[in-house]
């Protein structure tokens, strides 16, 4: 989890469907707080977000070297030893 200390808050309106609120307040019970229970599930879901960008970029450099990779593992197995 990513924790922010001492951020500026911004006040901001959004519209939420009525049984996702109902869902929200089942799930924090009455000392619950909305506003930090959708800030935090919005952190995690831009923390995820980024996770899933840098991924992608990995997986793309990954099969743009494909060949090269696969052909210095196959380089590596010849020099092994039968058991």
């Amino acid at each position: 989890m990513i924790y922010y200390i001492g951020s500026m808050k911004i006040k901001a309106s959004i519209t939420l469907s009525e049984d996702l609120v109902r869902e929200m307040d089942k799930l924090m019970g009455r000392s619950g707080n909305r506003s930090a229970l959708v800030e935090q599930a919005l952190r995690d879901y831009l923390a995820a977000k980024a996770q899933q960008i840098r991924d992608a970029k990995d997986l793309e450099i990954l099969n743009r070297r494909a060949h090269k990779l696969n052909k210095e593992a196959q380089d590596v197995l010849s020099y092994q030893v039968e058991l």
